[in-house]
């Protein structure tokens, strides 16, 4: 029975509405409730707290179809699309919950019902798998459903054990399967043919009874609840009688627009799969607020982006082509997902700005990348390689790696991530993903913040929190969160970090490492050396020399912040900030990068600002009143109808809740360490202030001095020393690679005399001593040269690593391919390898393997040739 992907989801919500589910409409991709996630993955997750029992709604049954995306973190599947048949970095998830409702029986009941009712799916096409311990649900299914015992398998924990992430709800489940026929390879679930396109696993039903913490201890939910999924472009594909999902409906008519778009004739091209897949994603992101960047969900954002783009270049397009598919794509999935309409221009004009300044970059970055590759010794492209790609053109590995695919090579993934751990440790700091749910706590406490005049102070404890839970007590050496009714310790918030300290007590005292807020309460975290109880009295003392550094770098951060505005324009805002006691980061609006003239310009304007010493003032207004004075605004930031505004002198005037010097001259020094791009439109800076900014000064000139010694030469004429030294270095390089070529060439001629005749053709094997391995190829080709038709495998053994190169003739790859050759040799010596049927690469661990292994080419010659 054919039915369109809109009808199934519309079938599917019905009919649990007929079963009394609420139907809930998709939560956002972005989590609101889960900091252990990049995206929404899952049905389940706009569940979370219902399903802790931290959340109380009004109906117990749910059903819904969610927007999800695997395409980072734990759940990625970016790099299969479009060479395979069922993955996408999009789908929609049709599910049905139970929170403490109905359990094991009526879910089974209910998706068979489903399945063989609505959907008319025939009995006997459907397996069932169940987790091996679940004798219950094996009973349900084959006593009361009647399901052939010879069609349910019992899987083990890895399969059967379901659970959205390292903590939070799990449990055990069943799966239903559906079998595609006995001319597709394949065998059931638990056999090892499982791997086969045959059985296809359709809907998982998750049995919730457990709540995993991030110490791996599994604590039962408040009541047993049911979450199932069922994947609608698997689905669709069944009813549909296709076998893959590309083939549905749905994504038939993005194909053939992507098509259009691109001029592309072959529509089972598989990069007009790429397309079709990543023009969903990116544009329910962007719909869902996620801007393009370089660091968390927006770099993931720009790696599909850029993916969906380069695909099109490959297919032939030469203009903007990206954005015209939002609308097809806003017609087919509006009516369920109206934002698409709502946003469509946004998302449009978001993805035109993308593929412009991608498109600036990305031919001369393939080029590059055709350079790299057609000098590469060995079918690696080496991570430096993969760095320069990306930190020059804005090649994400990912996408640097789907062209080496393409062309048979592999990239240096340890190399890569070994350059790009100094800007990775950008993302670090703004991305928070992975934080343990139980963490999470709730007040209803409110403290009064007296830090802005005060060092240190008395108070009684007003509330404990020990591991997420309120306490009225706490014993020595616990972590622990305590709040005061008053407190002078300031709790991060609009970019400034939270005080640390001590609370001292009668009886020792509590070590505050971090300060943060809870609800209207202030939050002292860390760790007490003596009993604690509600009501005690304590101590306040802030780390003042930490507090000192970092009010020096908010009152910075607000200079600069006019200094920019007042410099690029009023179009410069706010985007995100840190503000800590070792540096300030400021994120901000520009469409540009920020040239080396003007640092220099805003290095004046603020050191500037900084000698007149303007008294800075704090005032409390309306917010109205505050606006009309033309105060700035930090980003992200809510505001109370009362607020304190900033001033110093008449050159900078913002809101701001946080600690400042009383006069500029206080900051001593303000000095520029960075500036770069993270995100369309968005530059960052970074700076240090008095003492690091007169060390960062010192370790720049010691670092020139350095350098200068090192060439021999003095600081002033270190530029034109430094660019003589690279002249003469290339010129010995292209010298040295010259030689190492006359030197293959003499080794070749002596390996002549080796060539053996096996079945009429002609075979050298030879292990080499004292070789250079990256020489290996250009003396294979030479040596296929010489002896005009035959077959040649070289290995080099240098310490622990062995370099194996296998090359074939033209005339000989129909019965000998190169990568095979040089496989069958490599897995003797613990590597493997790969390359074109004429010419493949390989290495290994193990040289003591190396003799036998060259040994067995001519007994598997003789097979192959004979």
């Amino acid at each position: 029975m054919y039915m369109t992907t809109a009808e199934i989801r519309n079938a599917f919500l019905n009919f649990f509405e007929s079963k009394q589910h609420q139907k809930v409409a998709s939560s956002s991709l972005i989590p609101g409730n889960d900091p252990t996630l990049l995206f929404t993955n899952a049905g389940m997750v706009q569940f979370k707290e219902t399903f802790l029992g931290s959340e109380i709604r009004d109906y117990a049954r749910a059903t819904s179809s969610q927007r999800c995306v695997r395409a980072g973190g734990k759940h990625n599947d970016l790099e299969n699309v479009g060479y395979t048949a069922r993955h996408h970095t999009f789908f929609e998830m049709l599910g049905n919950f139970s929170f403490g409702d109905y359990f094991k029986r009526d879910a089974i009941q209910y998706a068979w019902e489903f399945l063989t009712g609505v959907l008319k799916l025939p009995k006997d096409k459907l397996w069932v798998t169940v987790f091996e311990e679940d004798d219950e649900a094996a009973d349900i299914w084959i006593k009361e459903i009647g399901v052939d015992p010879n069609r349910l398998s019992r899987i083990g924990a890895k399969d059967n054990f379901w659970s959205m992430g390292d903590t939070g709800p799990c449990g055990p489940c069943t799966e239903i399967f559906y079998d595609h026929g006995e001319e597709i390879w394949g065998g059931p679930p638990g056999t090892p043919e499982e791997d086969g396109d045959r059985y296809i696993e359709i809907w998982n039903l998750v049995f919730m009874q457990f709540n995993r913490h991030a110490d791996g201890t599994m604590e039962p939910l408040p009541k047993p609840s049911v979450d199932t999924g069922m994947g609608l472009e698997r689905i669709a594909a069944i009813m549909q009688d296709v076998h893959s999902n590309y083939e549905i409906d749905l994504f038939q008519r993005l194909i053939k627009e992507a098509a259009v778009a691109t001029g592309a004739k072959d529509l089972n091209d598989k990069s007009l799969r790429v397309i079709a897949d990543h023009i969903r994603s990116c544009s329910f992101l962007i719909a869902d607020g996620v801007m393009p960047s370089n660091e968390g969900r927006g770099y993931v954002l720009r790696r599909i982006i850029r993916r969906g783009i380069r695909h099109g270049r490959k297919l032939g397009a030469t203009d903007i082509f990206f954005y015209k598919l939002v609308a097809p794509l806003a017609e087919l999935m509006g009516d369920a997902y109206p934002e698409l309409h709502e946003r469509r221009s946004v998302i449009e004009k978001m993805l035109t700005v993308e593929e412009e300044q991608f498109v600036k970059t990305i031919d001369r970055g393939l080029i590059m990348l055709d350079d790299v590759l057609s000098t590469l010794e060995g079918k690696e492209i080496p991570g430096d390689v993969v760095f320069k790609l990306y930190d020059t053109y804005g090649f994400p590995a990912d996408l640097t790696a789907d062209v080496a695919r393409e062309r048979d090579y592999t990239i240096d993934e340890v190399g890569f991530e070994k350059a790009m751990e100094q800007q990775r440790q950008t993302a670090r700091e703004s991305g928070k993903f992975g934080t343990d749910y139980n963490q999470q706590v709730s007040s209803e406490q409110q403290s009064t913040f007296n830090g802005y005049t005060d060092i240190a102070g008395a108070s009684k404890v007003a509330e404990i929190f020990v591991d997420g839970q309120s306490v009225q007590a706490l014993d020595a050496g616990q972590d622990a969160l305590i709040i005061l009714e008053e407190t002078p310790f300031y709790a991060e918030s609009g970019g400034q970090v939270g005080d640390t300290g001590t609370l001292a007590f009668a009886a020792g005292q509590f070590d505050v490492q971090d300060t943060i807020k809870v609800g209207k309460a202030i939050a002292h975290k860390g760790q007490a050396n003596s009993p604690i109880a509600i009501g005690d009295m304590a101590s306040s003392s802030i780390n003042t020399e930490r507090r000192e550094k970092i009010k020096l770098n908010h009152s910075a951060t607000h200079l600069m912040h006019a200094a920019l505005q007042n410099l690029l324009g009023e179009h410069v805002t706010q985007k995100g900030s840190y503000v800590g006691p070792d540096r300030l980061r400021f994120d901000f609006s520009h469409f540009e990068g920020v040239t080396a003239t003007e640092i220099v310009q805003i290095e004046a304007m603020v050191n500037a600002e900084i000698r007149k010493n303007h008294d800075l003032t704090a005032e409390l207004m309306p917010i109205e009143a505050a606006k009309e004075k033309g105060a700035m605004a930090l980003f992200g930031e809510k505001y109370d109808d009362e607020v304190r505004v900033i001033s110093m002198g008449d050159f900078s005037m913002e809101l701001c809740g946080g600690t400042h010097v009383s006069r500029t001259g206080d900051i001593g020094l303000f000095k520029i360490l960075s500036e770069g791009g993270i995100a369309a439109g968005v530059r960052r800076i970074e700076a240090v202030t008095g003492d690091d900014a007169i060390q960062a000064i010192h370790s720049e000139q010691a670092k020139l001095a350095e350098m200068a010694k090192l060439l021999k030469s003095d600081e002033q004429s270190l530029v034109e020393k430094l660019s003589t030294l690279l002249e003469r270095s290339k010129g010995l390089e292209k010298e040295l690679a010259q030689l190492k070529d006359k030197l293959s060439s003499q080794a070749g001629e002596s390996l002549i005399s080796q060539v053996k005749e096996i079945h009429g053709v002609k075979a050298l094997v030879s292990q080499l001593d004292d070789a250079d391995p990256k020489a290996l190829r250009n003396m294979v080709d030479d040596l296929k040269n010489k002896i005009g038709s035959g077959v040649i495998c070289l290995s080099v053994v240098q310490g622990d690593k062995v370099s194996l190169i296998a090359g074939v003739t033209k005339d000989l790859t129909g019965k000998v391919k190169a990568g095979e050759l040089v496989n069958m040799v490599a897995q003797q010596v613990g590597g493997k390898g790969g390359g074109r049927p004429d010419m493949a690469q390989a290495g290994g661990s193990d040289p003591q393997a190396v003799p036998a292994a060259m040994n067995s080419v001519h007994t598997w010659l003789e097979e192959k040739l004979a």
